[in-house]
């Protein structure tokens, strides 16, 4: 006869109640009245005597978000802003409108979009006017579009498997998931059935002598651990999935090019992201009337507004002169007033280049030297798949007497061969105001596409020559969120920077 415990003898009873001999493992637990480890435990000891079968099954099981909860309670953005646009004649001013929706602020935009991308409501920029769809308009009533119908549903149900839906209802479900209004997340459901041989089983089986699963501290004390039967550990007995913590993905790879190039003989460069427009700018020879210092081009710090430059008395006098009229440079400069207020002005440093100025002039360093910095930078850019408003460069110079063009790009290719994992690179000559030659470095891999990395080329003797170096210097600077992209497959640098738990999950620990 055979012996089950209690456990067993308990899930070969519940399963043998059911119509057809088959439960998941959830709806034994509620069942059962044990934890699901302890189902499965029992589980996985009965399938082995044949007395019943396992079969995974592995759903995209969606849920909503705290977000998406409120406005399965309410109403999306977009229909509280289209229903205030008919309460108001169907056609107002956006504000007006966003103000009677009773809107906050960030999501007006929001809300904006998406009544335009759903055809609801023209807007025109010129009056900043929203206009309801005339078919809208006639019929007095907003179509409820797939997106509402799916959240009100899985509000209703709590959960639901992407695999059940309709075809519509899946795509609404990835674009709530993009709005971060819903959760997909895989799911593994396990179907345990009763066998023929379970089923007689059942009836004939003895209860086994109790097995303890613990060993206690009385157990031990009272010597009762002599009498006892300990349970055997099954090491094949699945367990919950967890995710042990790891460093970001992306943290990892800027250690990476970190170790990598102190591996080559580079030292760090550091410096703090708030820097004046003397060495963001000044001196690196750039004018102090060019576009790149515009308000749409760099962000200015508001309080306070100047810095000191009273460390670098002589080496500011110096690039005056160099601004002006060439100074000792053999250049005839820019050839306007340089004005020392414009040069002590705050910003929120717009390049790694700037580390590379103070570097140099300090005088701090061996002839040869090489150096980079890994810096986060600032810039007022549109954000899109390849453009952030604030992203890292890595930043570079070597100081040598026998420097030229040829060992730049040995540099560069190295970064994009070996860091970047490219295919192929190609450079570009490019124009920047620092540097004489400059050069553009691109990089392609198959399935990725051609991507630019940035700028580089050899330091201009008025960059040089007014901090006191008298050697050649090569620098680059490249954008090392956009090396991660191509190493790690990313189309949207805004992955790099993701919260996305799927994405973060996956990506191998090196």
């Amino acid at each position: 006869m055979v012996e089950l415990r209690v456990q067993e003898q308990q899930l070969l009873r519940a399963l043998n109640k059911q119509d057809d001999g088959s439960a998941s493992v959830e709806q034994l637990v509620k069942s059962c009245g044990f934890p699901e480890a302890a189902v499965m435990r029992s589980a996985l000891m009965l399938q082995e005597n044949d007395l019943l079968t396992i079969q995974a099954t592995t759903k995209n099981i969606i849920s909503l978000t705290a977000e998406g909860k409120s406005y399965a309670q309410t109403s999306l953005p977009e229909r509280r802003l289209i229903l205030a646009v008919a309460e108001l004649g169907g056609k107002a001013n956006l504000l007006d409108v966003a103000k009677k929706a009773g809107l906050e602020q960030q999501f007006i935009q929001i809300a904006q979009g998406w009544v335009i991308r759903k055809k609801w409501a023209f807007y025109d920029s010129k009056t900043n006017t929203l206009t309801i769809n005339d078919d809208i308009l006639h019929k007095m009533t907003v179509p409820e579009g797939c997106d509402e119908i799916l959240l009100k549903f899985i509000s209703e149900k709590g959960q639901l498997s992407i695999e059940d839906l309709s075809v519509e209802l899946k795509d609404a479900s990835e674009q709530l998931k993009k709005r971060k209004l819903a959760l997909i997340e895989a799911k593994t459901t396990r179907i345990l059935k009763i066998t023929p041989e379970g089923k007689n089983i059942d009836s004939e089986a003895s209860t086994a002598t109790p097995e303890v699963t613990k060993l206690t501290p009385e157990l031990i004390i009272t010597g009762k651990w002599r009498e006892i039967k300990l349970q055997k550990y099954n090491i094949k007995a699945p367990v919950s999935k967890t995710w042990g913590g790891k460093k970001h993905p992306y943290l990892s790879f800027l250690d990476e090019v970190r170790t990598k190039l102190v591996q080559l003989g580079f030292q760090e460069m550091t410096g703090t992201a708030v820097e004046t427009s003397f060495f963001n700018f000044d001196a690196l020879y750039i004018p102090q009337d060019h576009p790149a210092r515009d308000l749409n081009d760099i962000y200015y710090i508001k309080d306070p507004p100047y810095g000191s430059l009273d460390k670098h008395l002589q080496t500011v006098k110096q690039v005056e002169e160099t601004h002006e009229n060439g100074g000792q440079t053999g250049s005839t400069g820019w050839g306007y007033k340089y004005n020392l207020e414009t040069a002590r002005r705050l910003i929120l440093r717009g390049h790694g280049t700037c580390l590379s100025a103070r570097t140099l002039e300090t005088g701090k360093y061996a002839v040869p030297s090489r150096h980079f910095s890994i810096a986060r930078v600032y810039r007022p850019e549109i954000t899109d798949r390849t453009h952030l408003s604030e992203f890292n460069q890595v930043e570079g110079i070597i100081i040598d007497e026998h420097l030229t063009l040829k060992d730049l790009l040995g540099v560069l290719g190295k970064f994009a061969l070996e860091i970047a994992g490219a295919d192929k690179i190609r450079f570009r000559p490019d124009y920047f105001p620092f540097t004489e030659p400059s050069v553009e470095l691109s990089a392609y891999k198959e399935g990725y596409g051609w991507i630019e990395f940035g700028g580089s080329g050899i330091f201009r003797p008025e960059v040089t020559t007014p901090l006191g170096v008298k050697v050649p210097v090569i620098a680059w600077g490249l954008g090392v969120d956009r090396l991660f992209m191509m190493r790690s497959g990313i189309s949207d640098i805004r992955m790099v920077f993701s919260q996305d738990l799927d994405w973060l999950r996956s990506q191998q620990v090196r």
